[in-house]
This record gives structure tokens, sequence and C-alpha cells, in this order.
């Protein structure tokens, strides 16, 4: 297994230049870990690095499926792994904002069974029967211990829950405390910076995207299943209303980003109680910060070789 750095943090902190210096000056390669950069059509709402980017290191995982099909932590954690098998050049950047991907990779996944096809349409059909609250209940009679910890409203986990007993007769949390595959070794670190410069940044990143055509790229989207996971992209709902006439223009792009700044605290959360981070900067990106974090990055590489991966 080659090296591997994750570079970890809220969406627009600057992940993606720092894993491209960082690869740039290792000789590496990198391997997308947010779960909308994954499809195809959301180059620009995704900040997707371009083909200048592309270029100049291998990218990996990067707009290598169709909006209409459906990724998760599990299929993506495969595609990395079958990549990492390939003779490439090291180390590995993993970048993403996607914890649970991350998540998956560094520590593994219960052996469960693919879904059948048809059994999570119908789990979906079953909440919009029901409502949030109805399918909520159902979920709890089949899996207590996973509906007291996912409230009504977590959509994909409560259907993915009702899918996995529907089909194997096992709850979900059940699968999930099964024994994982060993863990691997990785040196991995978080991007955290303060709220106030993140805000700013997310700010002006919309206003970059709106200029690079995500408007037009909204409109592409138009007429697929709304429950498809590529149309939960941030901003994407916003730019609809506009399309379809709902709200103005500037309107969209207030709701896209403050709806952004609530996601990124999100993550901000999820990373600092799940992600076991050996080393956390409070800060964005910078050329200044690029050039002392390869130094950095080959050390933690030495380190998490000498040390050997660590348990969850």
């Amino acid at each position: 297994m080659l090296p591997i750095i994750v570079i970890a943090g809220p969406t627009a902190s600057g992940k993606s230049k720092l894993a491209l210096e960082t690869a740039a000056a290792l000789g590496g390669h990198i391997v997308n870990a947010d779960s909308m950069q994954i499809y195809r059509e959301l180059r620009v709402l995704t900040a997707r690095p371009g083909p200048e980017d592309q270029q100049r290191v291998p990218h990996c995982l990067y707009g290598v499926l169709p909006a209409w099909e459906r990724c998760s932590a599990a299929r993506w954690r495969r595609m990395v792994l079958t990549a990492l098998s390939e003779p490439l050049p090291g180390p590995v950047v993993v970048c993403g904002g996607t914890g649970f991907y991350i998540e998956s990779l560094l520590y593994g996944l219960s052996d469960m069974p693919e879904m059948p096809p048809g059994v999570e349409a119908a789990a979906r059909a079953r909440r919009e029967a029901l409502g949030a609250e109805g399918f909520h209940r159902e979920v709890a009679a089949r899996d207590p211990v996973l509906a007291r910890r996912v409230p009504p409203g977590d959509r994909q986990r409560l259907v993915r829950a009702w899918a996995v007993f529907e089909a194997t007769g096992m709850a979900l949390a059940d699968w999930q405390a099964r024994p994982r595959p060993a863990p691997l070794s990785a040196w991995t670190v978080l991007l955290d910076p303060p709220r106030e410069r993140l805000n700013q940044r997310i700010g002006a990143r919309f206003r970059a995207m709106l200029t690079g055509g995500a408007l037009e790229e909204a409109d592409r989207l138009r007429g697929l299943d709304p429950d498809l996971p590529a149309m939960k992209a941030l901003g994407l709902r916003e730019l609809h209303a506009h399309l379809a006439g709902e709200i103005a223009l500037n309107e969209a792009e207030s709701r896209a980003v403050l709806a952004t700044r609530r996601f990124a605290k999100r993550q901000r959360t999820w990373f600092r109680n799940r992600l076991r981070a050996d080393a956390v900067f409070r800060q964005d990106y910078s050329p200044s910060f690029a050039a002392a974090f390869a130094n950095a990055a080959a050390a933690g590489l030495e380190q998490a070789a000498r040390v050997g991966p660590q348990e969850p």
C-alpha cells in the first residue's frame, strides 16, 4: 500500500489547493474524498479541480460517475482501494470534506451485503407514504439503536436503515457493530480555519461559481430525481428555485451562501468529534502555508510508517 496523507476540513478551507501543492512537492497524486466531486456533471458547484490542476498532478475519482447514479461510502472505498493497488506514483494525498468517506477508508466498514435492486427505492416510497415522523417510528421498530441517534429529518440514513433491514433481516446498527478490517496507516491532518475567515471564503467562492457557470450547470440538472445524492449539492436547490422563477438570483445566492455556511459548521463539528487527526491547522490555504506543509507532510509520513495504523 502506498503511503497516505489525508487532508480533511470544511468546505472552502482550501483543501484542494493544499493537496495540489503537497502532491506536486512530494511527487504523489490526489484521491478525491468529496461525495459531490465524484459526479461528472457537478464541476462548478463543487469547485472540482480544473484541467490545469489535473495536468499538473494526477487526480483520481473526480467526475467519474454520472449524476443519476448513487455513490456510497462503501462503493467509494472499493474504488479507492482499487486505485491504490495500481502502480501509481506516491504518496497518495486523500483530500475531501466528506468525513464518513474518510473514516470508512481509514478504519474500514463492516462486511455488509449489497442491497438488491429496488430496495432503497421502496424505502424512499415508504417514507413518502408515511411522512418523516411515521417513517422514523417504523425504522425504530426495526432498528431502535440507530433510530435513537438519527432524527426523523435525516432521510438518507433512515432510508438506508429501512432498506438494510428489509434486505437482510438484520438492523443496520447490528451490521455496523460487526468487526471491521484492519485500519490503514496514514498521516491525517485537519484544516480548521477561523469561522469568520471561512465564511468570507464561502461567500467569495459562490460568487466565483456564478461567474464560472454555476447557473448553467444547475439548469442542465433540472428534471433529475431530487432524491439523488448529486441533487444535494450545495447551492443547487437555491439555483433551481431561481430558474423556476420562485426567487431572484441575488436571493438564491444569499440562501446558498447561508446554507453552505451552516453545512461547514456541521462539518467542523463532525471532524472535531470524529476525526483522529495527527495535526490540526487553524488556518486556510496560503502559498506560504503550503510550502511549509509539504515538509511537515514528509515528516508525518515517516512518523505514520513507524507508528503504524491506529484503531479508531
